[in-house]
């Protein structure tokens, strides 16, 4: 069974920790049919052996398994701190899904697996995790800890974005963002769901992307759309109201008439975004929220992005 037949057995968000439990372990156990032979490796609880360390903690049952010479690591080797980022605003609440359709195709539903599976690897390698929400408000954070406490308390919390969605919670990207980055000042990994809607100039919103960079962190943003409706406008051409999910605001119009200029409008924002990332060494991850999650996050990591 591959990852995503996982994910649709038991995709009805019961508990997402055992959603994420599961679709590690099919990532991991997968691995070995790839050509990335001996990639798992980097999520297990071991390390690569070198020359000249003592040989006391080899693991001699994997070295006859792999024909590979990996030392097992220990609770305090935490080599990594993590801080997870997700925009809670209510347009990360689209598209409202249809009684067929998972969870995770949500902008806010993919945000929160994926932030859940790479919890989850980072707590197999005995790394610290974070994680902060904002909307309208820095609504939650947690400094980055490594205990099994801590990971149950941010996985509730990630339950409870998609049990209780926002009602016109409107997006402060900017000054949460520079809130959070002056909270991080030790070296971190920080990872960014947003789909990086915020009404203002966008010099701003890309100045607090760049204050994120601050003290050496590496960061990463999933950029996470709608592409059909929200890149591409796909509607049909009867007349439509058009509802602000944020403001409230409403628009009649026929989607043929704006559509051309539309597309030409996101296009090149999109673009901007991914080149601000670009000169910023940001890592940028676009994400269309109705493609396959599996392929997704696989491409993802398997580019060594996350653990590189």
């Amino acid at each position: 069974m591959n990852i995503e037949s996982q994910i649709q057995k038991i995709a009805s968000f019961e508990h997402l920790e055992l959603l994420a439990n599961q679709i590690v372990e099919g990532f991991i156990s997968g691995m070995h049919k790839s050509p990335f032979h001996g990639f798992s490796a980097e999520f297990a609880e071991h390390k690569t052996y070198n020359a000249g360390e003592s040989t006391k903690h080899i693991d001699w049952k994997l070295f006859a398994k792999t024909d590979r010479l990996y030392t097992k690591r220990y609770e305090e080797e935490t080599n990594l701190r993590c801080h997870l980022i997700i925009d809670n605003s209510s347009s990360m609440h689209y598209p409202a899904l249809k009684n067929d359709e998972s969870f995770y195709e949500s902008k806010i539903g993919f945000s929160v697996l994926a932030a859940a599976v790479l919890m989850n690897l980072l707590k197999k390698q005995r790394d610290a995790v974070g994680l902060s929400v904002f909307s309208d408000n820095y609504e939650y954070y947690a400094p980055e800890k490594g205990s099994d406490r801590h990971h149950r308390m941010i996985l509730s919390k990630l339950e409870d974005l998609i049990e209780n969605p926002k009602v016109a919670k409107q997006t402060e990207t900017v000054t949460f963002l520079h809130q959070i980055a002056e909270k991080l000042h030790r070296r971190s990994m920080i990872i960014l769901f947003t789909d990086m809607f915020q009404t203002g100039e966008e010099t701003a919103l890309f100045n607090a992307l760049q204050h994120l960079k601050h003290n050496k962190h590496k960061v990463v943003l999933f950029h996470v759309i709608d592409e059909k409706r929200e890149l591409n406008f796909d509607f049909d051409n009867a007349p439509r109201k058009f509802i602000d999910v944020e403001t409230g605001e409403t628009i009649d119009l026929f989607a043929e008439n704006i559509k051309e200029n539309y597309e030409k409008m996101a296009t090149a924002y999109f673009k901007k975004v991914a080149m601000t990332c670009a000169q910023n060494k940001i890592k940028y991850v676009p994400v269309n929220v109705g493609a396959n999650f599996e392929k997704i996050l696989t491409t993802y990591l398997v580019e060594k992005q996350m653990f590189g």
